[in-house]
């Protein structure tokens, strides 16, 4: 039977490498897929792992419809075994909607890949919508650690290094931005909750609480 499996998981935990090791695995057995993306770091129309693999994808831009276009792609003798959608927690909720019909009506398996929460803690609505729709819901056995070496849970944005918990839902960037733009790094939750990225953590090492004092001066 045809399932719509959600694969979760924080940033940097391999979610982009499963997506292509699936696709890879399938294409050698003589399956064709479709493979959709949202704003992924590689730019539009890539589907990237930070190992620096990379493969073409189809950009699905807010408003698409996702099961309209295998169907057209299917009506005009186009092949479609099974879909792949990376970064699905950018989708709105009517398009998972959609990948759940692409399941349903067109009996094709979908493997969405997705953080759950962003940088709030808050719940993508896309992901929210999976959550609730999935057949299958999968976490990601490579465990993502913060910067102390424990088990990292949460997403934290950062700007110069420092964390930050306003602003839009959405912003692209990276794991591997250079400090002084936005980027992401991934935390535990007690450190997400201090807001100690590693950045702070070597500022703090560096700044000792309590000043010599010279008592010769």
């Amino acid at each position: 039977m045809p399932e719509l499996v959600f694969f979760s998981g924080t940033m940097d935990c391999g979610k982009s490498t499963l997506a292509l090791q699936i696709a890879h695995n399938r294409d050698a057995r003589g399956l064709v897929g479709v493979i959709f993306t949202r704003d992924d770091r590689a730019g539009e129309g890539k589907l990237s792992s930070r190992l620096g693999l990379v493969t073409e994808a189809i950009e699905a831009p807010e408003g698409m419809d996702l099961y309209g276009y295998l169907v057209a792609q299917l009506s005009q003798g186009g092949k479609a075994d099974y879909v792949i959608v990376d970064e699905a927690q950018f989708l709105a909720p009517d398009q998972i909607d959609q990948l759940a019909r692409i399941v349903d009506d067109l009996g094709l398996d979908v493997f969405a890949f997705g953080i759950t929460t962003d940088f709030r803690t808050k719940l993508f609505p896309g992901s929210q919508r999976l959550i609730e729709l999935a057949d299958r819901l999968e976490q990601l056995q490579v465990e993502a650690l913060c910067w102390c070496g424990a088990r990292a849970t949460h997403n934290a944005r950062t700007v110069g290094g420092a964390m930050v918990v306003e602003g839009a839902q959405v912003v692209v960037g990276d794991v591997n931005r250079p400090a002084e733009e936005i980027g992401y790094e991934v935390l535990c939750r007690r450190h997400h909750r201090k807001r100690m990225t590693s950045a702070a953590a070597r500022a703090g090492a560096l700044s000792p609480d309590v000043l010599p004092v010279n008592h010769d001066a």
